[in-house]
């Protein structure tokens, strides 16, 4: 399906603009850590690329019944959607491990440190779980930045796709050498975390926000 239906779908409704794909390594674990504009990131990155990319993905979007409950769980996986529960107190800790299980297979882990989709199309603080995954695994981390997904579903809107070309920029890996074998604390972490998100901000051309993403108004769970 992704390749025979839905990569030259995508390629005509949407007409990505690609740049820096040659940046992703062709081998090894590899953390492409994104923005977040719209759910249909998540659709369209793993459809631009030639490595499988899994994600990490709350739950609730797998649940109920009906036809159309049933065909959205089966693409989500189809695509490469992990599954987690984010509801509890140790939902940080069981996010890392799902990763940490992709990564350690030498996989291609996507993940948004953001933690959720903007709500005001900033670019907002990231968590520092992306760097932890990075030091653990040894996996090279790509920053990506998706431009123009949210005129094609906006998080706050009706839930319709609209036709609009997209963007989707992959900068090099970066190094995180100097980090390694040293005694990790949360300086270390957020420093490499930083270094993450203004990568991903020089490309996305999005204004930054010092804060959290906060909850969107119409859930409370994602």
């Amino acid at each position: 399906m992704k390749t025979i239906v839905a990569g030259p779908l995508l390629r005509t409704l949407f007409r990505p603009r690609l740049e820096g794909v040659e940046n992703i390594p062709g081998t090894g674990p590899v953390i492409l850590a994104s923005n977040h504009l719209s759910f249909i990131d998540s659709v369209i990155l793993p459809l631009v690329i030639k490595r499988r990319i899994y994600f990490l993905a709350a739950s609730t979007y797998f649940e109920g019944r009906g036809l159309g409950k049933w065909f959205v769980a089966w693409f989500l996986r189809a695509t490469g959607m992990i599954p987690i529960d984010r509801s509890g107190g140790k939902a940080s800790e069981a996010s890392l491990k799902a990763g940490m299980s992709v990564l350690t297979k030498g996989d291609v882990l996507g993940i948004y440190p953001e933690g959720s989709r903007t709500r005001d199309g900033k670019l907002h603080r990231f968590r520092t779980g992306v760097a932890r995954m990075a030091l653990e695994s040894g996996a090279a981390v790509v920053p990506v930045a998706m431009i123009d997904t949210d005129k094609v579903m906006p998080s706050e809107g009706d839930g319709r796709v609209r036709i609009q070309r997209i963007g989707i920029s992959f900068g090099p890996p970066l190094d995180f050498n100097e980090f390694y074998g040293k005694d990790r604390d949360h300086a270390m972490l957020r420093t490499m975390t930083d270094r993450i998100m203004d990568a991903v901000l020089a490309m996305s051309g999005q204004e930054y926000s010092d804060e959290y993403t906060p909850p969107s108004r119409k859930r409370t769970k994602e």
